[in-house]
């Protein structure tokens, strides 16, 4: 499905990233294996993670090569998009899955814990999709894949850098989209159920966090990358702006925010009239506070 294909995939070291880069190589795609090595809240950094998926590839009789710069800065990103056009003279897909946690329940989180995961989450699919772009607008075609969560689309508790972050790739990813359709160039989210060594980070004591936590465990990295191999080739021509869930063997279309329920008074609004009629008109169609576990509560298939 990718033969011919060049591939960067970010965070591509450990977990769902680690088993799109294998899958993609075993479709034909040459991968450059973009990952820092860092722990799961960002510090450190280790080289050993990028070069072991390489190897992998490599081994199977796949092409790769690794890139340990950070997507965090923008010259880092700059420099693994060269590192594709050097090794393989192109560049077709950009899966942007590296990332970061720094739990904490917002009126005790403190401004780096916020800044570090907007960085890498946010920031970092912004400065890796801009360095792709000027190549797939100048060989008319390309594909991104932009890993958001359920924190986001639904809500969590504990996490309002990471929610903020992936929603904000949401919006990310419709504008990308929207500016260069006219360019054969798609866009789209994935939001991951799997779990990781991020997702291990969820502390376990209730029995209803163990359960959780259970229920998590059965979901495997590797039913993620069926997906983003898909949405990275041409079969996936068509297919941009979209927001997709994979939850073990499901998929999800996820909506989007539109228009859900409106309200008219002929004469205008006050303050005392929204209160009395808007409010308790509108208020059958609220959205509870959800969190993700609220939302898809029965067992993955």
């Amino acid at each position: 499905m990718l033969r011919g294909k060049v591939a960067l995939v970010t965070g591509a070291g450990r977990g769902i990233g680690r088993e799109i880069a294998l899958m993609m190589a075993a479709a034909g795609a040459r991968v450059v294996v973009n990952d820092v090595g860092t722990a799961v809240t960002g510090e450190g950094r280790d080289l050993a993670p990028a070069a072991e998926v390489v190897a992998a590839i490599n081994a199977r009789g796949g092409e790769a090569i690794p890139n340990t710069d950070s997507v965090a800065e923008w010259a880092g990103a700059q420099r693994m998009v060269e590192a594709a056009i050097e090794a393989f003279g192109r560049i077709d897909c950009v899966v942007n899955n590296a990332g970061i946690l720094r739990d904490r329940i917002f009126h005790k989180m403190d401004p780096d814990e916020w800044s570090a995961v907007i960085a890498v989450h946010l920031n970092g699919s912004f400065h890796v999709s801009r360095a792709a772009a000027p190549y797939f607008r100048d060989q008319n075609g390309g594909s991104f894949v932009h890993m958001t969560s359920t924190s986001g689309l639904v809500g969590n508790v504990g996490q309002a850098n990471y929610a903020a972050a992936k929603l904000g790739i949401v919006g990310l990813s419709k504008s990308i989209a929207l500016d260069m359709a006219r360019f054969n160039v798609r866009s789209n989210c994935v939001s991951p159920f799997a779990w990781s060594r991020m997702i291990g980070e969820i502390p376990e004591g209730t029995p209803e966090q163990n359960a959780r936590v259970e229920r998590l465990k059965r979901m495997k990295p590797a039913q993620i990358a069926p997906l983003a191999v898909f949405l990275a080739g041409d079969r996936g021509a068509g297919v941009s702006g979209q927001i997709f869930a994979v939850r073990g063997n499901e998929i999800f279309l996820m909506s989007q925010h539109r228009p859900l329920r409106s309200i008219h008074r002929a004469d205008g609004w006050t303050p005392e009239a929204i209160a009395d009629h808007a409010m308790p008109a509108l208020r059958p169609s609220f959205y509870p506070l959800d969190r993700s576990a609220d939302v898809f509560s029965w067992d993955p298939v």
